[in-house]
């Protein structure tokens, strides 16, 4: 019983082979419209956005000499996590708007920063995201800047040095018009493959004997051929042609 199982499995998977096959125009088709139509929204709907980014090493200020390393390695995690609160704090962004001349508020300006931390690091990342190169190093140089003063005022702790000024990317970073053409035009392909699959699995008008045989269970004893409405014509109006002749001819 398992073997007749997993042959009617087999018949199964290599049926539906047989309908993507068939298929494969109109599942090539899809994958090349949503394709284009991914394409066309990242070229000409979406806007090209420019990252920068800067880097801040931490570093706890220890007691005393002898406890330089327990500090820096005990305390500097920790500070790393409360600067990133207040990089993004209000008082530094809106401070930042003030010394660029920025016409965002702070909620536009704090929706675009990144700040984040590499693991077993103690180094602060932050990353601006803007339309224009140029004005996100402006953006992430300044806010590193006013950023260590805000820290090195409210926190009894070393000043954060600046391991990397921010650099102005020559392409954008989003959107990635290439990766998404190649997933949209896969996506399209996927569904249209799942579709036909679909609608085939929800087919279950009998065509031929084989179905009969698959679907009721029976045996067919024979075929009974039905002709082609357009066939019969022919062959309606050919009698009609041989009559009038034969009648002609009489």
């Amino acid at each position: 019983m398992e073997y007749i199982s997993h042959d009617e499995i087999e018949i199964d998977l290599l049926e539906l082979f047989y309908v993507l096959r068939k298929k494969l125009w109109l599942i090539l088709l899809s994958g090349l419209i949503t394709a284009v139509a991914t394409w066309s929204v990242c070229t000409y709907f979406m806007t090209p956005m420019y990252k920068s980014k800067t880097q801040l090493y931490i570093l706890a200020r220890p007691s005393s000499i002898t406890d330089l390393s327990l500090a820096d390695l005990q305390i500097g995690n920790q500070l790393t996590q409360d600067y990133k609160i207040l990089v993004k704090s209000r008082p530094v962004v809106m401070q930042v708007i003030e010394n660029l001349e920025l016409d965002m508020t702070y909620e536009e300006l704090s929706d675009i920063i990144e700040v984040s931390s590499p693991s077993n690091t103690r180094i602060l990342e932050i990353e601006v995201a803007y339309p224009d190169p140029n004005i996100a190093k402006q953006i992430v140089d300044e806010l590193a800047a006013v950023a260590i003063e805000r820290i090195a005022t409210i926190m009894d702790t070393a000043r954060p040095t600046i391991v990397e000024e921010g650099f102005a990317e020559p392409k954008p970073s989003s959107p990635k018009t290439k990766r998404n053409t190649v997933i949209g035009g896969a996506l399209g392909m996927a569904v249209a493959a799942g579709i036909c699959i679909m609608l085939h699995l929800l087919d279950d008008t009998i065509k031929d004997s084989e179905d009969v045989e698959k679907y009721l269970g029976l045996s067919t004893l024979g075929l009974i051929p039905v002709e082609d409405e357009k066939a019969v014509k022919q062959i309606k109006q050919k009698k009609i042609r041989i009559a009038k002749d034969t009648k002609g001819k009489r």
